[in-house]
């Protein structure tokens, strides 16, 4: 019997030579051994050590990983930075914690991805939502509207922070400059989950007529996903203190409560490396990127029935596919340029999201642009798609109390329930449906049709069962 298992998929997949337009960023060896970089890859398995004397300590830094620290609080013009090795779910949930009193208010964006979620239930923290604006020609949530963010604030004057997606998985980034000021005026912090958008800063920096990252407008904590679009390993991130407002060492307990107590020094090493590509080589690595982004978007628009998603708040590194005028939609077409070893980030509805990162090289472009042009020209253009369904974590579920009683209950048998534990499709790890929010039929449906083309929905068991409140609405 042939052996598999976790190492030998990796292997067979790496042998496909495949495009990689998914995180992690740096898309593979390449931009390490063209960089200077090629030994430590050679010796990684040596590098992995723990806390020998010099290596420093990730709870009390003082020497090396100090230095890293204060290397990214100098690219980002942050007061702080600090390295995360269980990804950005770390910042985000230590964040919560630090801003967000057990038994308070915190308003967060209803398309936050799901470690906010468990950051707000850990805390004992009551959510307030803000709805994303919903982009119809897509089916898609966009922006968070400062008018929105400012009912929030008007309804709810006790709560503490704010917490949003921007960029959010889309790409689509929310005015962060405006929302903060209402943010400040009210006496509140502001959180952005920046998991998607480590890059912008750099864009920022080096590209004229851009200012999309939440460090440059107003942000108090800012947590970055290097590993999703720059050149560290997955699993890495980093948290940046912008503003006074935030104390430091109560954000530093509890970020140690989240953090795993053996840190891996392979993840803080990638850290570091990334560090030093953007200190040494970030202006050409960002122009490099892009320009093959203008030229992907230039020749895609001449691809008849393709659509590309355009939007002024877009960050265009997430290149957002539509080919429903050819008649395919998004799984279909995932399918298809799987078969041409092109692997995507998402897949929602007629989108393909393809996510760009500091390691793409021309040819990957070239290999997409080429793949899009063959299926196109193997479909007969139909008519213009319809405006694609609203999504359904865009809609607004009635709302009672959190259930202190819980119980399993099968699915088909949940509507009119009162959930009591998150069901997330995933990716994109937004909740459908939360913790409080009554679960109607269209949720079922939905739910079931996701397990039937065979999406991962989390929250759901083995026996197709969900967690209710045990009270009846």
């Amino acid at each position: 019997m042939e052996k598999r298992g976790v190492c030998q998929f990796l292997l067979d997949h790496a042998t496909r030579a495949p495009i990689s337009f998914h995180m992690p960023g740096h898309k593979g060896e390449a931009i390490y051994r063209g960089n200077g970089y090629g030994r430590f890859l050679d010796q990684m398995m040596d590098c992995d050590i723990t806390e020998i004397p010099g290596a420093d300590n990730l709870f009390q830094t003082e020497g090396i990983i100090k230095e890293t620290m204060e290397r990214y609080a100098k690219l980002y013009e942050a007061k702080e930075s600090y390295l995360l090795i269980n990804g950005s779910s770390a910042g985000l949930i230590a964040a919560i914690l630090t801003c967000a009193p057990a038994g308070g208010e915190i308003i967060m964006a209803r398309n936050c991805h799901k470690s906010i979620f468990n950051g707000v239930s850990l805390a004992g923290a009551e959510p307030v939502y803000a709805y994303p604006q919903l982009i119809a020609d897509y089916g898609i949530s966009g922006e968070i509207t400062a008018d929105e963010i400012t009912r929030c604030l008007s309804e709810h004057p006790g709560s503490s922070a704010v917490i949003l997606p921007s960029p959010n998985y889309y790409g689509v980034c929310s005015d962060i400059k405006a929302i903060a000021q209402l943010v400040h005026d009210a006496g509140k912090i502001l959180i952005v989950d920046q998991a998607h958008g480590a890059h912008l800063k750099f864009f920022d920096s080096y590209i004229e007529g851009r200012t999309k990252a939440a460090e440059n407008l107003g942000a108090d904590i800012v947590i970055d996903s290097v590993h999703k679009t720059l050149a560290s390993y997955t699993q890495s991130a980093i948290v940046n203190l912008c503003s006074d407002k935030v104390d430091k060492y109560e954000f530093e307990d509890k970020l140690q409560l989240i953090e795993s107590t053996s840190p891996s020094y392979l993840l803080m090493a990638s850290l570091d490396i990334n560090a030093d590509l953007l200190e040494r080589k970030g202006k050409d690595l960002i122009w490099q990127w892009e320009e093959n982004l203008q030229y992907f978007y230039r020749r895609a628009a001449e691809i008849e029935g393709l659509r590309v998603m355009d939007h002024p708040l877009l960050d265009h590194t997430k290149i957002n596919l539509d080919m429903s005028a050819c008649g395919i939609d998004g799984l279909h077409l995932e399918e298809l340029l799987m078969k041409q070893g092109i692997f995507v980030e998402l897949v929602t509805g007629n989108i393909v999201m393809c996510m760009t990162g500091i390691g793409n090289k021309r040819y990957d472009f070239d290999r997409l642009l080429s793949a899009l042009r063959e299926i196109a020209s193997n479909r007969q253009i139909t008519i213009n798609s319809a405006p694609a369904k609203q999504p359904l974590t865009q809609k607004k579920l009635a709302q009672k109390p959190l259930p202190r009683q819980k119980e399993r209950i099968k699915l088909k048998e949940a509507a009119g329930r009162v959930c009591a534990s998150s069901i997330i499709p995933y990716p994109p790890g937004i909740p459908i449906i939360c913790p409080g929010e009554i679960i109607d039929q269209e949720i079922l449906n939905y739910v079931r049709e996701l397990r039937e083309k065979g999406e991962k929905v989390i929250g759901i068991d083995d026996q197709d069962r969900v967690v209710v409140g045990k009270e009846r609405v």
